[in-house]
């Protein structure tokens, strides 16, 4: 009775605050009701203070609302002032916890509020004034006063923070209480407090495990929930890159905020060392209330935005350099041009191996929660921060390349590698999960770049975890490729942005595979064969691109690995007509007409590619083999709809029963337990993000073997234009090679590059843009990549095998592939083939564009995990849009 009394009383002080039509003197007694004599949780917040009222009080009377903050921040600070050891002073802060995480948002929707919480507070002349006159009368200040005093020339936000980052350290309240000192206890003890010693958990840099307290889990919960409530700021801006960084973050992360260590600290060791399935017994998170996962989703919520690195500084130290000549001799895009972003410099300065130890296995952990199986149903916790998880490990990897060097050291980047790749082939038909997508791909990215990945793919795989992809014997290689194939040919459209980093990821590890299995040799093939279809090539000005990536990945295999990958030869040979078509391409006006001919608007189809049967054996094997990769495209390209940029549920579900239907055809074994990936339900919140960076943006090359001067005769993508050469239809003229432009990169449009070059070319079912200028492919155009087209390694492999697989069919009247496979695997190629060309690795490279899209992402993702309370629903946000599926 007493609690529903006490919201009452809290209902009332608000409804009271909307009828004043007058301002309220900040010393009044009415505005001690909101923080104290009731106990109302931060549910109970939201729902007795509705949006409406919020913003009336912000609209009609903002000098009531200024002090209701104000006076919130001033009693934070008496708390620190008195090491709020009282059970009156902890409730008083818990509600203006509450109540500033309810009340905050609102205030940052509004522009006019800008400036607000940055302003110095409005009684402190007053109060100078009052401190002076006890001073004459010969009153001695304490040095609790003194500090007091001091704070008051600061902004509102941050005596907030300093206060909050004190409170996060409160022994008894937050912290466990270390031996009390003898004698009376003082008020500044909270002010003069060791932080270091009061690190919430062991891990880096802190051996001791203080003891479990769900209440202080709680109120540390509560607390981080304010913070990141500071935070969201940008949240209310437009996503193009602002003027200012985030000053909440920069105070946060500056040294100016004495806890930064103990903080960072215990965010990241709260993190890695939560197990949430602890002794394992079944269901014990239905038996007991598990505290420690809210307090791990904030802490991780907390540093994936703290670690957020603002790259303004960096742009226009930049174009001052470039201004001046000087490009070449700008800073490291970490350096300390960017401000002293502590959290950001700890992270990069960890190294020690027991340290990598501790963070990989916390974070393989939890990555690895909701893959667990078990033979009880829904018998062990299951976690939901994996998108955060990715996140954090994205920027670890990225600030300290030890930990990346450690990561992949040992076979534990495996254990990486399967969660992510689960994720991205639940994810491909949901449209709500875009960003997760593009997170997964740009991990691996970042990992292609380094050959220990490649090498590390080499392991074989054991399926422990089901998926809905065909049943093979191979390695951690072939997963990669058939999870690829999966997205690329039955993913969402939304997905098209990414092919070419799945394609550049393909090919930075290509060179290190020692033996594809059947399976992923067809997968790759098929790509191939859907990729340089006439139609498709000539459709878009950089389709051409994709088909580079992928010759590129076979005469990588071809040079560096052709003793282990027979299964990949042989399917070569089957699909060798696709190749001849390709080095035949039509560059007469009536052979574009032609192939041009076929194209359907709004929907296209593969065509059926009609081939010669060399051998009985090769019949045999495409009748048994081929149609899985051609009828389950062919199925799943009729589902698309004309001009949807978002397929709706019917069409979705048809998608899924024709592909199994066809993998039933085919004979393609699926793993056992797995479910098909299914499309968002209906009426699914997700947050719009910003354009998928161009490749040339993210990435640089780099050869793998510097010593070799001859990459200049390579023949790759890189020679045509390397993805830099996508030009405006508008600006090009139709006879003009798209390659022909030496400063294409610079002069562009960037906003018209993505969508015409990446958004809607690079898939096997393409959709018709009637805003788009229509583009016409040129025989000079044709000409000016087909001539540059690395086939002189595949071709002249074909060449000498081909004449052999035929003799030996012919001799030995072969009806087993297996056979012609052993005849491979002893054959050799030394001395015959072109010479090797240099190895060369796409690697990643931190840029302006990804950071702004992580930056979206990232508050994305905190906007709709954030559920209980909805903290930022029903607000203007401008960073981006919340759509329903």
């Amino acid at each position: 009775m007493g609690n529903s009394d006490s919201k009452l009383n809290f209902r009332k002080s608000i409804v009271q605050l909307t009828q004043k039509n007058q301002k309220i003197d900040a010393d009044d007694p009415f505005w001690e009701q909101f923080w104290c004599g009731h106990q109302t949780s931060l549910e109970d917040v939201f729902a007795l203070v509705t949006a409406s009222e919020i913003r009336n009080i912000r609209n009609d009377n903002p000098a009531n609302l200024a002090t209701l903050c104000y006076k919130a921040v001033e009693k934070l600070a008496e708390a620190v002032d008195s090491s709020c050891r009282t059970q009156a002073e902890q409730s008083c802060v818990l509600n203006c916890v509450r109540l500033l995480i309810r009340v905050m948002p609102y205030i940052f929707e509004d522009d006019k509020w800008r400036h607000f919480f940055w302003s110095s507070l409005p009684a402190q002349e007053q109060r100078h004034q009052r401190d002076e006159g006890h001073a004459e009368h010969g009153q001695v200040m304490g040095e609790s006063e003194q500090i007091t005093n001091q704070n008051q020339t600061v902004p509102l936000a941050q005596s907030l923070l300093n206060a909050v980052c004190d409170l996060l350290f409160c022994p008894d309240f937050t912290v466990t209480a270390a031996t009390r000192r003898p004698g009376p206890e003082k008020a500044e003890e909270l002010a003069n407090i060791d932080s270091c010693e009061y690190i919430w958990e062991a891990g880096v840099g802190f051996a001791h495990s203080p003891p479990k307290n769900t209440n202080m889990e709680r109120r540390r919960t509560e607390l981080l929930k304010l913070l990141l409530t500071c935070f969201s700021e940008p949240m209310y801006r437009a996503p193009q890159p602002a003027d200012e960084p985030n000053k909440w973050i920069a105070y946060f992360t500056s040294a100016d905020n004495r806890h930064a260590l103990p903080l960072f600290t215990s965010f990241l060791n709260t993190v890695c060392a939560y197990d949430p399935v602890g002794f394992g017994v079944p269901y014990n998170h239905l038996l007991f209330t598990d505290t420690t996962e809210a307090l791990v989703e904030a802490c991780l919520q907390i540093l994936i935005v703290t670690l957020d690195h603002d790259m303004i500084v960096q742009q226009q130290h930049q174009l001052e350099l470039q201004r001046h000549g000087k490009a070449g001799m700008g800073p490291g895009p970490y350096d300390d041009v960017c401000g002293d972003n502590l959290f950001i410099n700890y992270l990069s300065r960890v190294h020690r191996d027991e340290d990598f130890h501790f963070i990989l296995k916390g974070i393989t952990r939890l990555l690895n929660n909701p893959l667990v199986q078990n033979y009880l149903p829904n018998s062990t916790k299951r976690l939901h921060c994996h998108q955060e998880l990715l996140i954090l490990f994205w920027k670890i990897c990225d600030y300290n390349k030890k930990f990346l060097y450690f990561v992949l050291k040992s076979s534990d980047v495996l254990d990486i590698l399967i969660p992510i790749l689960y994720h991205l082939n639940y994810s491909r038909a949901d449209q709500s999960k875009v960003g997760l997508m593009h997170i997964g791909v740009f991990i691996l990215l970042l990992l292609s770049g380094e050959r220990n990945f490649g090498v590390r793919l080499n392991k074989p795989y054991t399926a422990t975890v089901p998926m809905d992809i065909p049943v093979f014997t191979g390695t951690h290689a072939d997963l990669l490729i058939t999870v690829f194939h999966k997205i690329i040919a039955t993913g969402h459209q939304r997905l098209q942005p990414l092919f070419d980093c799945l394609l550049t990821i393909l090919v930075n590890v290509s060179p290190y595979l020692k033996t594809l299995s059947m399976v992923a040799s067809v997968k790759l093939l098929h790509l191939l064969e859907a990729f340089s279809t006439p139609w498709f090539l000539l459709s878009a000005p950089s389709n051409h691109h994709l088909v580079f990536f992928l010759l590129e990945i076979f005469n990588n295999i071809i040079q560096y690995q052709f003793d282990g990958n027979s299964n990949l030869v042989y399917t070569i040979i089957r699909k060798r007509h696709v190749f001849h078509a390709m080095a035949n391409l039509p560059s007469d006006m009536a052979g574009i007409a032609k192939c041009l001919s076929g194209r359907k608007v709004g929907k296209f189809n593969l065509p059926p590619v009609r081939q010669k049967r060399i051998t009985t054996v090769v019949q045999n094997f495409q009748n048994n083999q081929l149609p899985d990769c051609e009828e389950e495209d062919d199925d799943e390209d009729d589902v698309e709809e004309e001009g949807n940029a978002v397929k709706n549920g019917p069409n979705s579900h048809s998608s899924v029963e024709s592909e199994t239907e066809s993998q039933q055809q085919t004979g393609e074994e699926q793993m056992e337990g797995a479910f098909p990936a299914m499309p968002a339900e209906p009426g699914t919140l997700k947050a719009s993000l910003p354009d998928t960076p161009a490749l040339h943006q993210m990435t640089e090359r780099e050869q793998a073997h510097p010593g070799n001067n001859s990459a200049d005769q390579t023949p790759t993508i890189d020679d045509t234009s390397d993805i830099v050469g996508f030009e405006k239809a508008s600006e090009k003229s139709p006879t003009k090679s798209p390659t022909n432009s030496p400063n294409g990169n610079v002069e562009r449009d960037e906003k018209s590059v993505s969508r015409l070059s990446v958004a809607h070319r690079s898939s096997i079912r393409m959709v018709h843009q009637p805003s788009m200028e229509v583009w016409t492919p040129t025989p000079e155009w044709i000409v000016s990549w087909r001539s540059k087209l690395p086939l002189q390694t595949i071709m002249r492999l074909l060449q000498v095998l081909v004449p052999q697989v035929e003799k030996i069919c012919i001799d030995k009247g072969l009806t087993d592939e297996s056979e012609i496979l052993k005849f491979l695997q002893h054959g050799t190629l030394v001395g015959l083939l072109p010479v090797p060309h240099p190895i060369l690795i796409r690697k990643y490279q931190a840029n302006a564009g990804t950071t702004a899209w992580f930056r979206t992402y990232i508050w994305g993702v905190i906007y709709l995990r954030n559920v209980e309370p909805a903290i930022w629903y029903d607000t203007e946000v401008k960073l981006f849009e919340i759509q329903r599926v």
